[in-house]
């Protein structure tokens, strides 16, 4: 099995969407209610490849098995050394290290265009997702308590950090 990294071009949108369909149907990974469509997925995309950031695709024999990419962590010129970035894979290759290869990606890229920091928001029950980023060095800088409701109750958000320098 050999996972190719490469990056996202947008006949990935539909597979890209099947990923994270699932994510936002069976999990708290990501706090929105509605599946996306191709449409929607390839117009967020745009954005973030217009302002510079990279979106990388995992492969499988030509199959798309994970995406990630990082983008602005809010949108004030003093920020603009800090990005929150995304890792998903497919639940069917979970355990694979694709996630590992995407986000080993990710750092490196980060660190060429020289940003700072990253941070990422995982939601608190997601402890295989926490000590995923420990494992690159991330850390835990705070525990918003109650920012999202879904599945009937209200979820805790963990900041986590890593700094690129």
């Amino acid at each position: 099995m050999e996972i190719k990294l490469r990056n996202y071009t947008e006949n990935d949108a539909e597979a890209i969407v099947a990923i994270i369909n699932h994510v936002i149907l069976n999990s708290t990974a990501l706090y929105d209610y509605n599946p996306r469509s191709t449409a929607l997925q390839i117009k967020i995309f745009e954005e973030k490849l217009i302002k510079g950031f990279p979106i990388i695709v995992a492969t499988l024999d030509e199959k798309v098995v994970g995406f990630g990419y990082y983008s602005e962590f809010r949108f004030r010129d003093a920020y603009r050394f800090t990005v929150e970035h995304s890792v998903y894979v497919d639940h069917n290759f979970h355990g694979k290290g694709i996630g590992k290869l995407i986000m080993n990606e990710l750092i490196l890229l980060a660190k060429q265009q020289k940003l700072h920091t990253m941070i990422g928001v995982v939601d608190a029950e997601n402890e295989s997702s926490i000590a995923f980023h420990e494992q690159f060095g991330f850390t835990k800088v705070a525990i918003l308590k109650e920012t999202g409701y879904k599945f009937d109750r209200w979820l805790h958000s963990v900041l986590m950090q890593k700094f690129l320098e």
